[in-house]
Formats: structure tokens, sequence, C-alpha cells
């Protein structure tokens, strides 16, 4: 009935529709198992991509060749660049989507892709020879042979739903838990735990009184995540935003004694950057006010995610708490808040390409691996996908720098460092953000996405062209001179310093009063000279022209980094040799197995000292 797999993808949300399009348009044969085709690529949560961190993600995803970035362009509702009041390296690209349009463009894609095929039913095992696996069986009994298999089971290994003092099996409302995994993980010797996560309840747009919210508009000219062609908006949604008041956290409160997260019922580990509204209002006790997000679901749907309002109270206190948000006075409920807590593997048990150290070509991808939101579930299915690919067809594996991606980042982190609590990206966890910008994705990550047949010629060529026009540009910036009576009163009406001699274009680009924009503005023939450079490759030239030094900085720290990743560490070494180890470096190194002396320098407990001794035992 089937013909044996190169790849075997398990579960259809963002980590496993990555995988299955990335190893299939590597040329490998796929299978993409989910429980529920008509919910391939469900945004579970709220329907957005992106934000602080998460939109460099989806953009790096995009440079590497996957789909993240394509969906998210083609079902957006809204768009907004985060931060621009900060620096470049914070400027976060967001999406609002039409929940409906995101899964429906997720599953054209993967069916348009000719070497993905599909089956609907539960995967209940994995088959498994010498430490090496084989393929799945499902809940039929049916065995189903590959070579490897990539397990993107999200909240849906053992997940339980919970909702006041009411607790039922479940991966998502109305989808029943997958079981049967996680033992036969644990009886190979994994371990496992529990997280959970929440979502609020969805209302009834027709309900609402807008009149008492603040809009929140998309940019005036919005822009997208892909750089492939996908059209930019032409016309937008707004979301909108209320807050919560002492009545709304009063009526809360009624609740707290029926709370599954206050009464212990719940043992998985909460994220702490996302909390529920009863645990801000707990923790956050001398707040007056919480924000509360009112976004939409849809072009074609009065549904509305409440985003701020992720709750697990009975879905009566969860009900009369929303009518004393001021525009929800008459508000009505679709469906209530839950809480659900599922199965991860803690990710100090993989190798850097997400392959299990225990099992042969099993790979982990997304919540499985203790991370919480789509754009990193995404980020950790693509690679998977293309290391499994490469695994199978005895290639080099793919292992992203910290200094190279975010992504690089965020499996570096699992890997070496493990999570105590849902993973979230942070601009925060990169030390080389200046060089991760969102702007410059494609330069950085194209070439690769090339080189292993994800990312065509044509992206190539796009991205070459971007770099010689930048150059370019800056080169022209170093010779077009401003006249000081021409442009004195526009400098000074921008308060930056009058110049005395004629001044270069870079000059002055080097001043934080002014930008590229600005420039364009003044009456000086500037306009007329830079008619023919995109707007990209003009953000691309100031930026470089004014974080030169910083960008220069990082990169030679990044350089010097670098020399410690190059280093490799058998996988067999045996550390119980060096005698000079301290315990706990010993233990740690044991259970991670680090793959190079840098992945070994930035495990916690590990000290220089410890590095240092390894050195030189592997230098002898």
């Amino acid at each position: 009935m089937f013909p044996e797999y190169d790849v075997i993808v398990v579960g259809g949300g963002h980590a496993g529709c990555e995988a299955a399009a990335a190893a299939a348009n590597m040329g490998s044969k796929v299978l993409l198992v989910t429980m529920n085709m008509n919910t391939i690529a469900q945004m579970s949560c709220n329907p957005a991509m992106g934000g602080v961190a998460k939109g460099q993600i989806v953009r790096e995803i995009d440079a590497l060749g996957g789909y993240s970035g394509i969906v998210s362009d083609k079902s957006m509702l809204q768009f907004r660049m985060l931060n621009l009041s900060k620096g470049p390296a914070m400027w976060s690209p967001r999406t609002q989507n039409d929940r409906m349009k995101f899964a429906e463009e997720w599953r054209l894609a993967l069916e348009r892709t000719p070497n993905v095929d599909f089956w609907q039913e539960m995967v209940s095992g994995l088959l498994v020879e010498n430490n090496r696996v084989t393929g799945v069986k499902t809940a039929l009994g049916l065995k189903i042979k590959s070579k490897s298999v990539i397990l993107t089971n999200g909240t849906f290994l053992n997940g339980k739903i919970h909702i006041g003092e009411k607790n039922f099996g479940g991966g998502r409302t109305a989808e029943k838990a997958a079981t049967g995994i996680t033992e036969q993980l644990v009886q190979l010797g994994f371990e496992a735990g529990r997280m959970k996560t929440g979502t609020p309840p969805r209302v009834d747009a027709r309900s609402l009184d807008y009149s008492k919210m603040e809009e929140q508009k998309g940019d005036e000219n919005p822009g997208k995540f892909s750089y492939t062609d996908t059209k930019p908006l032409e016309r937008q949604l707004s979301c909108w935003i209320t807050y919560t008041n002492e009545d709304v956290h009063s009526e809360l409160k009624t609740g707290f004694e029926k709370s599954p997260m206050f009464q212990g019922r719940i043992k998985g580990l909460g994220p702490r950057y996302c909390p529920s509204i009863e645990d801000k209002i707990n923790r956050f006790a001398e707040r007056e006010r919480h924000q509360i997000f009112v976004e939409p679901e849809g072009w074609n749907t009065v549904e509305i995610y409440v985003n701020g309002f992720s709750t697990s109270l009975p879905e009566d206190v969860q009900y009369k708490a929303l009518t004393r948000i001021p525009g929800f006075e008459k508000v009505k409920m679709f469906r209530p808040g839950y809480a659900i807590e599922y199965d991860f593997f803690p990710p100090t048990q993989l190798k850097l390409t997400l392959e299990t150290q225990l099992i042969e070509n099993l790979y982990f991808a997304g919540q499985i691996n203790g991370t919480t939101g789509y754009e990193e579930a995404a980020c950790q299915g693509l690679m998977a996908g293309i290391n499994a690919h490469n695994k199978v067809h005895e290639k080099d594996p793919l292992i992203l720098k910290r200094s190279e991606a975010y992504i690089g980042v965020l499996i570096d982190d699992l890997v070496t460092k493990g999570t105590q609590e849902p993973y979230r990206m942070f601009t925060s966890r990169a030390e080389y953000r200046i060089l991760l910008r969102q702007d410059n994705a494609d330069i950085r990550l194209t070439e690769i996405g090339y080189n292993i047949g994800l990312a065509d010629e044509k992206r190539l060529n796009n991205v070459r062209k971007k770099i010689a026009d930048t150059n370019k540009l800056v080169e022209d910036l170093k010779k077009f001179k401003f006249e000081p009576e021409v442009i004195n009163p526009q400098l000074i009406a921008l308060e930056t310093a009058p110049i005395k001699e004629k001044a270069t274009a870079i000059s002055l680009l080097k001043r934080p009063q002014l930008g590229f924009k600005d420039l364009l503005k003044m009456d000086t023939g500037f306009e007329t000279e830079m008619r023919n450079t995109s707007t990209e490759v003009q953000d691309q030239a100031e930026i470089f022209i004014k974080y030169e030094a910083y960008i220069d900085r990082e990169e030679k720290l990044a350089s010097k980094i670098e020399g410690l990743d190059d280093f490799k560490i058998r996988s067999d070494f045996d550390y119980d040799r060096v005698k000079a180890l301290s315990l706990e470096a010993r233990e740690k190194l044991k259970r991670i197995r680090p793959e190079t002396i840098g992945q070994m320098s930035r495990i916690s407990g590990v000290s220089p000292a410890d590095v240092s001794v390894v050195t030189i035992y592997l230098g002898k």
C-alpha cells in the first residue's frame, strides 16, 4: 500500500509543514501523516505571524527557501513593522492573518509539491531496529517504512485541556490527543516532561462597541515577509486596543478557587512571557489595568481573538469578566479560553541537526522540543527537514551558526542549554543581533538555501543584485556633496548642526538626526540623483553607513568565537578519561554531548577551566 519513504513527518502544524516542504523540495520522497487533513497549518492560537525576533525568523525561513513568509503574505490582513523608534536590529515585521486563508494556502502549497504524500491517521508508535528508526506504526495497525522520521506533535502528545474544574484529553479544542509515542520513547531511554500553554476566548465582532477602543491601523506603506514577488496589501483591517480594569480583575478573582493553575491540577510549566490573565493579575497585583488586543480572525468572519486574555478559568467567570471590559459590555462568546498541558522532550537529548542522540535518523521539531510559537516551530521544522534529507542522501548536515541566523541561536540554545519553560525567541537572546537584522536575512542566508537546493537561482540573482546596488549607492553617497548655503536652513529645521563647507551625503547620513528620506526631501538635486535606487537598497545603504563600526565589531567578535565552533569533538569522546574535569562539567558533557568546543563553552555549569582542559586533551 505504501512505498518506503525517505522522510515521514508526523504532524501537520507549522513545524511539520515546513519539514515536509523542505525535504520534498530538496528531492526526498515524503509522507506527511496528520490526524486531521482539515487542520493542516492551523493557527491554534493568535492569527498572526512575526513580531519581535519572530519576524526575523520568518524572514530567515523565507531566505532559505521555506514557505512561511510566502503563506503569511498571501493571507495577511494587516502589516506592521514594530520598533521603528529603535535601531534597525530591533525592527520586527508582523502580520495579522486570515486564519482560514493561512491554512488553505499552506495546504495548497504542500499539495503542489510533487514529492509530498499525505495520510490521515494517528501515529501510535515508531518502528525501531538496532537504535535506528525505520518507520512508523499507526492506530489502524499499519506499518509504514521510512529512512527517517520527524516528530512534530505540537501539543498533542497526551494533551489534556483544562477549563475551570473540568479537564479532558485533547490536543486542541475539539481534537483528540495523541497517545503511544511518549510511552515508547521513554522505554527507549528518552527523558520526558510536561509543559502547558493557553489560549483566550473567541468572541463575536458584531457584539463589540469599537467606539470605546483605540484603533490600531497597519503601516501606511505595508511591507511583507517574503523576498519573492508576493504582493503587498492594498487594503488592511484594523486591530483595536482596550484595557482591563479593577472590575474585570474582581470578576476573575471569583474563579481563582476553581482555577486549575492555582489549585495545582496543571503540572506542566507555562510560558513566562505570555502568562494567563489570572496569572497577570496575581503576579502584578499593583497594576490597575492590562492591555487587550482585539484581533480579527479573517476577512470574511466575525470571529475575534482576544489577545492578552488567555485563561483557563471556568467559562462563566470568563464571560462575566469579559463584559466588564470597555467595548465588551454586550459581548457574545463563541468559545471559552482554555489551558492545555502536553508532553515534551528536553532538547538537550538532540544533536544540533535536531536528530536525537539515542535513535539514529529520528528528528524532533517544534513544541515537542519545549518551544512556543508558530515561528519557532516552523524554523525547527525547516531545519529538521533539511537535515533529514541530507542524512538519508549522505550529504553534510546544515547547522547555522549563532552569528548567521536567529534560527542558529534558537537551536543552539535548545540543544546546549535546554529549557525549563516554553522557549520563546527574543532579540536579547542573540549576541550578534546587529548582524541578524530582518532587512538582511536574504543576504545572510539565500546563498546557503541555493547551495542546498531550496532557494532557486532567481532568488540568488536578486540578492547579488541587491548587494551590488547597495555597494554602488554607498560609493555614490561618498561622492555626492551638499552646498552649505543650500542645505543649512533645512539642517537647522531638523535640529542638527549646519555645515561650514561642502559635505558628502555619507557624512550627513552618519548623523543620528538625519535619514535617507530626509535628504530626499531636501531641494538640493539629491532626489534626482537617487531616483533609480530602490527603497530597499536605500535602507541597506543607510543602515551600513550609520552602524558600520558596530557591524564591523560584531563581525570580528563572531569570527573569533567561530574558531571554537570549528573545533569538532567526536560523538563517542570519553569524558571520564579527562580527570581534571569538574564533576558537574563531566555530568553535563556526557549528557549533552557537545559537537564543538564552542558549543561546550556555552553549556551552563561548564567553566572556562573545563573547556581549557578538554581542549588541551583533544590537542594531544
